[in-house]
């Protein structure tokens, strides 16, 4: 049995972005909310990282822990970058957008992985596009715009993983 692998009762995900401080954290915190108030928190286990390392340590982007907050969601992780156990002890990588989803299949790619990998906006029923765009460079109302993309794409998500 592998140690590094979750309870196998458990489902575990990974959500994964460029730098984990804003996206990521975001489907993190989200998804973690939307558990508990299904009570379902002994199911999961829920993470996030960054392709990129150039935020490591840090905690969520300040807008992004605003936005979180203002629906009632708490942001409590810290940024790290992912690697390929991950890769083999999370049951779903979920990326936020193409190029991330590109970067996690290479890392993926030498030893094969056990992960399932796909975009956040494949659960997404109402979507236009099938990224989460990055709203770092933009102004506070893109965080609105991305919170609610991702919470609808967790809530499906999570109504698909329960009936699985």
């Amino acid at each position: 049995m592998d140690t590094n692998k979750p309870d196998s009762n458990q489902t575990s995900l990974l959500f994964v972005c460029l730098g984990n401080i804003c996206r990521s954290p975001l489907a993190e915190g989200i998804f973690l909310h939307l558990v508990k108030e299904a009570g379902l928190t002994d199911r999961f286990e829920i993470d996030s990282a960054g392709t990129g390392a150039w935020h490591v340590g840090e905690s969520p982007d300040a807008r992004a822990a605003m936005v979180a907050s203002r629906h009632g969601v708490e942001l409590g992780s810290r940024a790290r970058q992912i690697t390929q156990e991950d890769l083999h002890r999370f049951d779903y990588v979920i990326a936020m957008d193409r190029e991330n989803l590109r970067n996690i299949e290479r890392l993926a790619e030498p030893n094969g992985s056990g992960a399932k990998i796909h975009l956040l906006r494949e659960y997404d029923d109402g979507s236009e596009g099938d990224e989460v765009p990055d709203p770092y460079y933009g102004g506070a109302s893109g965080f609105e715009t991305v919170y609610e993309m991702v919470h609808r794409s967790c809530q499906n998500l999570l109504d698909r993983l329960k009936a699985a």
